[in-house]
């Protein structure tokens, strides 16, 4: 399994797709980050898709950051409509995961934010879906219980995170499983001097954290604890500056075995 991560940035294309799905074994499968506009991130106009970019910039003034609330309905059908095409060779072929929804710090537990949250769900019904909040809110003592039934009753697989602690967009480890099918664990690592640096020009400059061999003795504990309630648990290692993520990837699989 691989976690594709430009889907974020830009729409993913049916073309990519079909040529994953011919190109992998039988049995690859891909979980597929949810294009930013979706999840309530800013989004540019010039990584929309070319004849919404066009559209767009008829609404709006240049260089100005476009959120999902600004769009004219029309559009976000078809965003979505090109959203579902996109992946959908990938789900013929049964190499269609998860589609992961990584939420901003400031997507808070709100009426608004979780009317968003359904609609993302709702316009993803009958496909799996995952959830990763980055906002503390979520999962402190007033709105963990809530979080959790409501991940529950969108059937979207919780995401446990592991990342630097006390920052707001910071999450605490949470290893419950929302649907029984799946569950996902992300691994940020915990460098803290660069979870929020400005001016990275390069993924590798926020997640470089090399984990230690007893970090992963004690994630692999509770990874253990998952497989007795789910049917699949997926661990994805984010850290990613030269060999980090292979290396600790490597050891945990043996820890695991």
């Amino acid at each position: 399994m691989v976690e594709v991560d430009s889907s974020y940035y830009a729409m993913p294309s049916m073309r990519n797709s079909m040529l994953w799905a011919e190109r992998t074994p039988k049995g690859f499968t891909f979980n597929v980050k949810a294009f930013r506009l979706l999840t309530g991130h800013q989004t540019e106009a010039k990584s929309l898709p070319p004849a919404i970019a066009k559209e767009v910039q008829g609404h709006f003034v240049s260089n100005r950051h476009i959120y999902y609330s600004d769009m004219p309905g029309e559009l976000v059908d078809e965003m979505w409509r090109q959203f579902k095409g996109a992946l959908q060779p990938l789900r013929d072929a049964g190499k269609l995961g998860a589609v992961h929804f990584q939420f901003p710090p400031w997507v808070v537990p709100t009426q608004a934010w979780y009317a968003h949250i359904n609609e993302c769900a709702d316009r993803m019904a009958g496909w799996d879906i995952s959830t990763e909040f980055r906002q503390e809110r979520w999962f402190d003592g007033e709105h963990r219980a809530a979080t959790l039934d409501f991940e529950r009753q969108l059937v979207a697989a919780h995401v446990i995170v592991d990342m630097p602690q006390g920052f707001k967009n910071s999450l605490p480890q949470i290893w419950e499983v929302t649907t029984p099918h799946r569950a996902i664990v992300r691994l940020h690592g915990r460098n803290r001097a660069t979870w929020n640096v400005k001016g990275a020009t390069a993924a590798s400059d926020r997640f470089n954290y090399d984990y230690s061999d007893q970090e992963l003795g004690e994630l692999a504990s509770q990874i253990q604890l998952l497989r007795r309630q789910a049917e699949l648990v997926q661990v994805v290692f984010n850290n990613n500056f030269e060999d980090q993520g292979q290396r600790n990837a490597s050891t945990l699989q043996g820890m695991l075995l």
